[in-house]
C-alpha cells in the first residue's frame, strides 16, 4: 500500500508538472482578454506618447501583454516610493513594447521591478591591483540582475516615456538586458533559434561594437553619432542601447546601420521603422 501511495503521489506530480504550462496559458489568455480599464488608457496616451505610433494590431497586443504583466509581475516602491496607476501603466507598457512581434514569454525568470523615486546606489566588488576586491559604488538609473529583478528610478521612467524621440528610454534598455540574461548572464547575443542566426548576429554586433570603439577611441565624433558612447562598454551594454535606439529612432537606425537594423528587426521581430 505504500508503495502504491508513492506511486499515485508521483503520478500526480508529474501530472501537474504536465498541466502546469497549458493552466498558465490558459490564464494569461484569459486575463490578456478582460477589457481594457479606460483609466489606463487615458493614462497610455497622457505619458507613453510611444504607444499611438504603433499600428492598431500592436496597440491591442500590448494591451494584452500589459495585463498579464501587471498580474504577475509585483512593481514595488522602494525609499518610501507609493506605486501608483501612472507608475504601474507606464512600466508595463515599455517593458511588454519588447515582447510584441516574438513568442518568448513574459520575462519568465523576472519576479519584481523595484522602483526608486530618482537615482540609487548600488555596491559591487571590484577587482584592483594585486587582486584585492573593494566595493564600488555606482549611482544609477536603472539595473537588470539575473536574479529576477529590474531596478529603475521612476524620475528617468517618466522622462524616457515622455521623450520617445530621444532614443533613450530607461525601461527598454533593462529589460533588452532581461532578454539577454535568459538562460545565463548578459552577453550581447540574446536567444536565437538557430547556429546561422548566431553567427550572422556576431559578425554583424561585433563589426559595428568594434566600428563605434574605434571612432571614440581616435574622438572621431563626425558621421554617425546615433550610437551613444555607453554602447561602447561592452556588448551586453552594446545590445541593451541599440535596442532603445530600434523602438526610438528606427527609421534613423535603419539608415545608418542598416545590417544592424536588419539584425534587431529579426530578433524582435518587428520593423518601427515603418511604422
Amino acid at each position: 500500500m505504500p508503495l502504491l501511495i508513492c506511486f499515485l503521489v508521483a503520478l500526480l506530480a508529474a501530472a501537474a508538472v504536465a498541466l502546469w504550462p497549458l493552466w498558465v496559458r490558459r490564464r494569461r489568455a484569459r486575463i490578456a482578454g478582460l477589457p481594457f480599464p479606460p483609466a489606463w488608457r487615458r493614462l497610455l496616451r497622457r505619458h507613453v506618447p510611444l504607444v499611438a505610433r504603433l499600428p492598431a494590431r500592436h496597440q491591442l497586443r500590448l494591451k494584452g501583454l500589459m495585463q498579464v504583466f501587471l498580474a504577475e509581475k509585483p512593481i514595488i516602491g522602494c525609499r518610501g516610493l507609493r506605486v501608483t496607476d501612472e507608475m504601474r501603466v507606464t512600466i508595463a507598457a515599455l517593458a511588454c513594447l519588447p515582447l510584441l512581434g516574438a513568442t518568448r514569454g513574459l520575462y519568465p525568470e523576472l519576479r519584481q521591478v523595484l522602483l526608486y523615486p530618482g537615482a540609487f546606489i548600488v555596491e559591487r566588488p571590484v577587482a584592483e591591483s594585486g587582486g584585492v576586491l573593494s566595493d564600488q559604488r555606482r549611482v544609477l538609473a536603472g539595473e537588470s540582475w539575473s536574479q529576477g529583478q529590474v531596478l529603475l528610478a521612476w524620475d528617468e521612467v517618466q522622462r524616457g516615456a515622455a521623450t520617445p524621440g530621444d532614443g533613450h528610454n530607461v525601461v527598454i534598455h533593462e529589460f533588452a538586458h532581461q532578454l539577454d540574461q535568459a538562460g545565463g548572464p548578459a552577453n550581447g547575443a540574446p536567444a536565437l533559434p538557430t547556429a546561422e542566426a548566431y553567427r550572422r548576429w556576431s559578425t554583424v554586433m561585433r563589426n559595428e561594437f568594434d566600428a563605434l570603439r574605434w571612432r571614440l577611441a581616435r574622438q572621431d565624433l563626425s558621421g554617425s553619432g546615433l550610437i551613444d558612447a555607453y554602447a561602447a562598454t561592452d556588448p551586453a551594454e552594446f545590445f541593451a542601447v541599440v535596442s532603445e535606439l530600434f523602438f526610438e529612432r528606427p527609421i534613423e537606425l535603419a539608415a545608418q546601420h542598416p545590417a544592424l537594423y536588419g539584425e534587431m528587426r529579426g530578433f524582435y521581430r518587428l520593423d518601427p521603422a515603418g511604422w
